[in-house]
């Protein structure tokens, strides 16, 4: 559900860069108040899972589409919600300069609508109140469905909201809405059983992690992460090294939904300066465009499946590394932040 910026105004696309920009900031200071520096290496693994999990797009049975994790309710419900939407923002800031997964332009609308829904309206007011009572594993399970669900209906609202918003493109609004709810549905379906079974494991490991449904989490004192951070540490070296070999070659819920109304994948780009030039930064930017190797020439550009590519390899595991290390530096920050405050 990455926007092309072919799809947002300046005008739109700025704003959504405001409101992501603030909420950005907003959690930072939530965390400086009051953080376990024991979640700044989670924090990072977790990240450096959920971009090698936004890479394998698995195929929508009977559709023609295909989906990807978004992972914001996975980070949520083991990190809370400010690490979470920090940890998501870091995934597409990474995603957009680096492997040209997503436009500049949108990429503040990418980060509000994988970011926010998940953070704080699924978790807090779906995942949490469902399991308060009795996180068991059934209302885990149920809760992570249901709120993983809620979360990207939203998103796909937004997405169809923002376009229309931009006006430039000739997308319908009734149609475009018609595609992107239900097939974004069934995506959520999938994500959700795959989130409960990620917590239910964790859980296993460290129950701590998974029953602290306070907005920011306080780590048992004395407890090692070392099993949680090498299990989610291997999972994501092998889904980004491996896995993402793997991936459908469909395209996805809102790539699938605009080649229905628009016959082709992509709408065309209207030139403007700013988008052009943003255009331009992202070339330079990105190393490994759509997670391969440049290409040297032309090449036989049918997808094949599997694609055993040694660039798709590299991309996961060049972008978990990059993912983990912006983490890291996000949480060194807040807590060097802390420090001085206490200080003063």
């Amino acid at each position: 559900m990455h926007m092309a910026d072919a799809l947002l105004s300046p005008a739109v696309g700025g704003a959504m860069w405001a409101g992501s920009l603030g909420t950005i900031i907003y959690c930072a200071k939530k965390l400086r108040e009051k953080m376990d520096d024991k979640l700044i290496p989670l924090m990072g693994v977790l990240g450096a899972f959920i971009f090698a999990g936004q890479m394998i797009n698995f195929t929508i049975p009977m559709t023609g589409s295909s989906g990807h994790i978004g992972g914001g309710m996975l980070l949520a419900i083991l990190l809370g919600p400010y690490a979470a939407f920090l940890v998501i923002a870091s995934v597409l800031i990474i995603q957009a300069l680096f492997f040209a997964d997503g436009g500049l332009l949108a990429l503040g609308a990418n980060i509000w609508n994988l970011g926010i829904y998940p953070a704080f309206i699924g978790y807090p007011l779906i995942y949490r109140f469902i399991v308060r009572q009795n996180a068991s594993p059934q209302r885990i399970t149920f809760a992570a469905i249901l709120s993983v669900a809620v979360g990207l209906q939203l998103g796909a609202l937004s997405v169809v909201l923002e376009t229309k918003l931009s006006g430039i493109t000739e997308l319908p609004l009734s149609t475009f809405l018609v595609l992107m709810q239900p097939i974004h549905l069934a995506i959520g379906l999938i994500e959700g059983f795959a989130t409960a079974g990620i917590v239910i494991y964790v859980r296993t490991l460290r129950p701590d992690i998974v029953d602290d449904l306070e907005g920011v989490k306080s780590l048992s004192p004395g407890a090692s992460l070392k099993k949680v951070l090498v299990a989610m540490a291997v999972l994501a070296v092998i889904t980004g090294g491996v896995f993402s070999w793997f991936a459908s070659t469909h395209p996805d819920g809102l790539e699938w939904s605009i080649e229905k109304i628009y016959g082709k994948p992509e709408v065309p780009q209207r030139a403007n300066q700013i988008t052009e030039n943003l255009s331009k930064f992202q070339e330079k930017t990105a190393i490994l465009p759509d997670y391969s190797l440049p290409s040297k020439g032309e090449e036989d550009t049918k997808p094949s499946w599997p694609a055993v590519d040694p660039g798709t390899s590299l991309s996961g595991l060049i972008g978990g590394i990059m993912v983990l290390t912006l983490v890291v530096l996000f949480g060194i920050g807040i807590k060097v932040l802390r420090k001085h405050k206490e200080k003063m």
